[in-house]
């Protein structure tokens, strides 16, 4: 029990520093000495007694995520409000409970009566998820004019389910709107990926290109979390050119 409670004190105190942009040294000390590590950066950066029911509340999320769906389930039972709705529909969703998830959201539209970017942005997720292309498709064209839609994850989604629907031009189009420079790598190996079913090795061979150039930027947390990408993209930029 002490090791999960030690795993969830650490992602508590991780996810708090990148949340708040604390220095990154931080990462280290919670990493080589979690208990006291934790307990310093709780104390230090994080604790006061107005924060301390919401650091409990957290940490129980941590190690049992199903609690927070069924406390969100009691919550809405008592009130059914569209905000608590939405919180079971995120809370399912984050627990990849997409299709209990669904129709929580699809609730949620109904009760607000208007285009509700946010709902719609995380059914588009759910959706693909589910791998319902054409529901994905639907909910993404309404959204596809918001100007928080241009560039965004939601985008990208929307982009593949064309694709596997079989609208290659449209496709190409919404995927490569995520090809921004210092972002977005995972998503631009896949767009990298699609251009070679397409037989665009040379654009593919460019989009990897930067991915590997910007790589030897990245910070040391950044460098660790994207690793796997970075070498799937070494591999792939490898074999295009030896082929």
């Amino acid at each position: 029990m002490l090791y999960y409670v030690t795993i969830a004190l650490q992602g508590f105190c991780i996810y708090h520093l990148l949340k708040n942009r604390s220095p990154y040294y931080w990462i280290f000390l919670i990493i080589f000495l979690p208990i006291v590590g934790c307990v310093i950066y709780l104390i230090t950066q994080v604790y006061n007694k107005r924060d301390a029911e919401e650091i409990t509340e957290e940490i129980t999320h941590i190690v049992n995520p199903t609690k927070k769906i069924k406390d969100l389930e009691k919550q809405l039972q008592f009130s059914e409000t569209y905000q608590n709705r939405v919180n079971l529909a995120d809370a399912l969703l984050e627990n990849n409970d997409y299709n209990n998830a669904i129709p929580h959201y699809l609730e949620a539209l109904d009760e607000h009566m208007q285009n509700d970017y946010y709902v719609i942005k995380q059914l588009i997720k759910a959706y693909y998820n589910v791998e319902d292309f054409e529901q994905v498709v639907l909910y993404a064209e309404k959204i596809k004019e918001h100007p928080e839609f241009k560039k965004s994850k939601s985008q990208f989604l929307y982009g593949l389910a064309l694709e596997k629907l079989g609208n290659f031009e449209a496709a190409e189009a919404n995927l490569r709107a995520i090809d921004i420079r210092y972002s977005f790598y995972n998503e631009r190996l896949v767009l990298a990926k699609f251009l070679i079913s397409r037989k665009k090795e040379a654009e593919a061979k460019a989009v990897l290109q930067d991915i590997q150039t910007e790589s030897q930027h990245l910070t040391k947390p950044n460098k660790k979390i994207f690793r796997a990408t970075i070498l799937d993209v070494d591999s792939l930029l490898t074999h295009l050119q030896t082929n």
